[in-house]
């Protein structure tokens, strides 16, 4: 199982993929490539579902450089690139302090 060391090495370097939800997501919420891999940088695992049904993944919270928090939902399969099942802007009725569920 990949560590966070390892998410964000991969995700600030480009060796991710996106699945086709996470891309299709991405598109429509505006999210570019250049603010995942910013957010990637500095992202910190908040949920871990080890056993989740299809591999390990986990929540990440990052921020881009230009302040903007943003959730990437990711496998932590052993993989030579990272795979993103999903990416979004946390909500605040969701989320405090973009971690927390309310």
């Amino acid at each position: 199982m990949k560590s966070i060391e390892e998410i964000r090495e991969q995700l600030s370097n480009g060796r991710y993929d996106l699945s086709a939800h996470a891309l299709k997501r991405s598109i429509e919420r505006k999210i570019m490539f250049f603010e995942i891999e910013e957010a990637g940088a500095n992202a910190i695992i908040i949920e871990d579902y080890p056993n989740d049904k299809i591999s390990p993944s986990c929540l990440l919270l990052g921020y881009t450089k230009a302040g903007i928090a943003l959730h990437i939902l990711v496998t932590r399969a052993d993989l030579d690139y990272l795979k993103i099942i999903t990416v979004y802007e946390p909500v605040d009725e969701i989320f405090e302090n973009n971690i927390r569920r309310r």
